[in-house]
């Protein structure tokens, strides 16, 4: 059998058709087709702003320099996030703490990160960076009355839920909308609800941050005329601009992302569904509630390995030699004890128990739009069988 993915991108042919028609045109940068895709963001989100960029870490980059992020501001961040956002924040000389996140769906919640604050005794809070693992934002209103207090700046690290959506006072938002929060990111990497190859997306309501990476976003550079060839430098910039020819593509994916989200969905339903037979030894995250709708862009399951008397190792090289890719989503970043050093970052393990456990237990499965029925079903059966004969071993 071929070896099963734990992710995939769908192109089609409108996706092909449109990215050609982008390549004859006079520009395939700085374009209309950027022009296009950014106008069809901002309306899918009802954002006022939306800007595109070359991927989810430029996004990220273009919003702290936009908040003008610098030495010694503080800023906290769930420990299980992908390292992009610690990164970038150690590489500005912030000061970065990490809250322990829930041991099941991996996420920071606001009584944890109330903890945080309260165990390092911080007061002057600059950023917050909530993060929505696996494509299912939880407690937004919550998060949002907390950087309130603090008076600091909260982004949302959504490159895995877009196309989510949430509700407050039963009114629905999507994310992106920036309603709760000051910025939304997102990645446009193949693995994620739709793609342009490579790319990022930020989102805003306010005019003065938008203003900001639009111009870091491109050297810094800011006309005063309509004359090409006089300019001025803003600030120091980078060249982050997504090209016509990913934007083409992301027009056309855009217009499906309603049927992506709905066929992942189905997939994380029918393992949701089969895992229920072994719920004392499996448990499926809950992606369905009537306060937010995911964009199912993992599969997360947490495995108690500690009763089957195994690691998490073992099965991923099982169902490897079987030819399913399983993935892990993320290391803490606490772990990353050469990078944290480097940077002068001390963390003791006692208070991250939760994310410990969620290490140590937790599993991500293929989900893709057009996983065959037959493969989940292929996964879920060698699963099963692996699970129960550890189960039937230990009773010997």
């Amino acid at each position: 059998m071929k070896t099963i993915s734990y992710g995939s991108q769908f192109i089609d042919n409108h996706d092909s058709k449109l990215v050609i028609k982008s390549l004859k045109e006079r520009f395939i940068t700085t374009g209309k087709f950027v022009e296009r895709f950014e106008e069809n963001l901002k309306n899918f989100f009802k954002s006022k702003y939306a800007l595109t960029c070359t991927s989810g870490t430029a996004a990220l980059h273009l919003s702290f320099k936009s908040i003008n992020l610098k030495e010694d501001d503080i800023v906290v961040m769930p420990a299980i996030n992908f390292v992009a956002a610690y990164s970038l924040c150690l590489s500005m000389k912030a000061k970065v703490y990490l809250a322990d996140v829930d041991k099941y769906t991996g996420q920071m919640t606001p009584d944890l990160l109330k903890n945080c604050i309260k165990k390092n005794k911080i007061k002057n809070i600059k950023l917050i960076v909530t993060m929505y693992l696996g494509g299912k934002p939880n407690n937004i209103e919550k998060f949002y009355k907390i950087k309130k207090k603090y008076k600091s700046i909260l982004i949302e690290d959504a490159c895995h839920a877009l196309g989510a959506s949430y509700k407050v006072k039963n009114k629905s938002h999507k994310i992106g909308s920036c309603k709760h929060s000051d910025i939304s990111i997102f990645s446009l990497h193949p693995l994620k609800t739709i793609t342009t190859g490579e790319g990022g997306i930020i989102s805003t309501n306010n005019k003065k941050i938008f203003k900001r990476i639009k111009y870091f976003r491109s050297h810094g550079i800011m006309r005063h005329s309509n004359d090409h060839w006089k300019y001025d430098i803003y600030d120091i910039g980078l060249n982050y601009r997504l090209s016509d020819i990913n934007c083409a593509l992301g027009i056309s994916q855009l217009k499906k992302i309603k049927f992506f989200i709905k066929k992942r969905g189905k997939v994380s339903d029918v393992y949701s569904k089969n895992f229920k037979e072994i719920k004392q030894y499996v448990i499926t995250n809950n992606f369905h509630n009537i306060n937010s709708s995911s964009a199912f862009h993992l599969i997360i399951i947490s495995i108690n390995f500690n009763k089957l008397k195994i690691n998490k190792d073992k099965i991923m090289r099982h169902l490897k030699s079987k030819g399913i890719t399983s993935q892990f989503h993320y290391i803490p970043l606490y772990r990353f004890l050469k990078l944290s050093k480097k940077y002068g970052n001390k963390f003791n393990l006692k208070d991250f128990s939760n994310s410990e456990y969620y290490f140590k237990n937790s599993l991500s499965l293929p989900i893709y739009v057009n996983l065959p029925l037959n493969k989940q079903t292929y996964i879920i059966k060698t699963i099963k069988n692996y699970i129960l004969k550890n189960v039937k071993r230990n009773f010997q």
